[in-house]
């Protein structure tokens, strides 16, 4: 039977969080709640994109405002209070509009583009955004080289975004791809946040989607050998299920995972990480599934997963990091 979710002591040291997307950045919340400044947050930088001439990183973006507090809660995106006269000027001027940008998250865009052409380095850039709106955690682009995440469709080959919002994530997809992957490496800080981790450190799988949000980080050269070393020093791996009863809570990753030939369910999610993480957390209505995952090698760890308030958020990282004691 899987192990109740109250383990005996939390880690009192580092927690480095890989993440992707809402359900990466609502953990984070979480997990600062828990640990504060010991926080970093290994972010996907597929998704990234240039709109209007100015540099979108949206899943960097999410994760900031979420924890600087600003998110929009009932959209999932971008910052809450927000007004559109910018965009609605683009359309009237002839621009394509079908990617949605607030004039408050514009500031973020502005700013990031300008001292990026002044010849910034993205993960500068990234933490001056982070240091400005007052965020506790460290969040870093997993790689300072341009990586695009690609899927192919019955449309041929589509950059994410174009897929995500302009096509609504409604086409199959068939392959994917993270261009540019074999040639982009960690940063030092990427480096020196996994070099720290040891015994009572812990490193924190989101609840994202595991192809295109987890895929392009552990793509990244050198990075499932810099978790493989940190685990050698005794630092765990706790992954948390972004699949609960067989359905993404948001996102096509449900259909993505079967298109592309796996299960949608926590037990097709842990069969993708079951070679480099130790403990696995499922939600309870997945609770039957416990023995089939544990038969992979992993620790099994039965929680409430859904993240429904800060209060839910908090709740979950609080089990996530308990989990990660044996």
């Amino acid at each position: 039977m899987p192990e109740a979710a109250q383990p005996k002591v939390a880690p009192s040291g580092r927690v480095v969080e890989l993440a992707g997307g809402v359900g990466g950045a609502k953990l984070a919340q979480g997990l600062q709640a828990q640990v504060g400044d010991r926080l970093t947050v290994v972010v996907n930088t597929g998704d990234d994109v240039e709109r209007h001439g100015l540099a979108i990183w949206p899943d960097h973006d999410t994760v900031m405002y979420t924890l600087a507090g600003l998110d929009d809660r009932e959209r999932g995106w971008g910052i809450r209070d927000e007004t559109w006269t910018a965009m609605d000027q683009l359309g009237r001027l002839g621009e394509e509009t079908w990617f949605r940008l607030g004039d408050r998250d514009l500031a973020t865009h502005i700013v990031r583009t300008a001292r990026l052409a002044a010849g910034g380095r993205p993960t500068d850039v990234a933490r001056h955004l982070q240091r400005a709106l007052g965020v506790a955690a460290t969040i870093l682009p997993m790689t300072d080289a341009p990586v695009r995440t690609e899927v192919r469709t019955d449309e041929g080959w589509l950059d994410f975004q174009t897929y995500f919002v302009g096509r609504q994530q409604q086409p199959t997809v068939h392959e994917v791809r993270f261009r540019g992957v074999d040639e982009a490496a960690q940063t030092a800080e990427v480096v020196a946040s996994f070099d720290r981790l040891g015994p009572t450190d812990a490193i924190v799988v989101a609840p994202s989607n595991p192809i295109v949000s987890i895929g392009p980080l552990v793509a990244l050269r050198g990075l499932r050998s810099a978790i493989a070393a940190a685990r050698e020093r005794g630092a765990p791996v706790v992954a948390v299920s972004g699949i609960v009863g067989g359905r993404a809570l948001k996102g096509p990753a449900d259909r993505m995972l079967v298109s592309l030939g796996h299960e949608s369910s926590a037990l097709g999610v842990a069969r993708l990480y079951a070679e480099w993480v130790d403990t696995f957390v499922i939600d309870t209505i997945d609770a039957d599934l416990a023995p089939a995952i544990q038969a992979l090698g992993l620790r099994v760890v039965v929680t409430d997963t859904i993240m429904t308030d800060d209060a839910a958020r908090t709740r979950l990282a609080g089990d996530v990091l308990r989990a990660a004691i044996p």
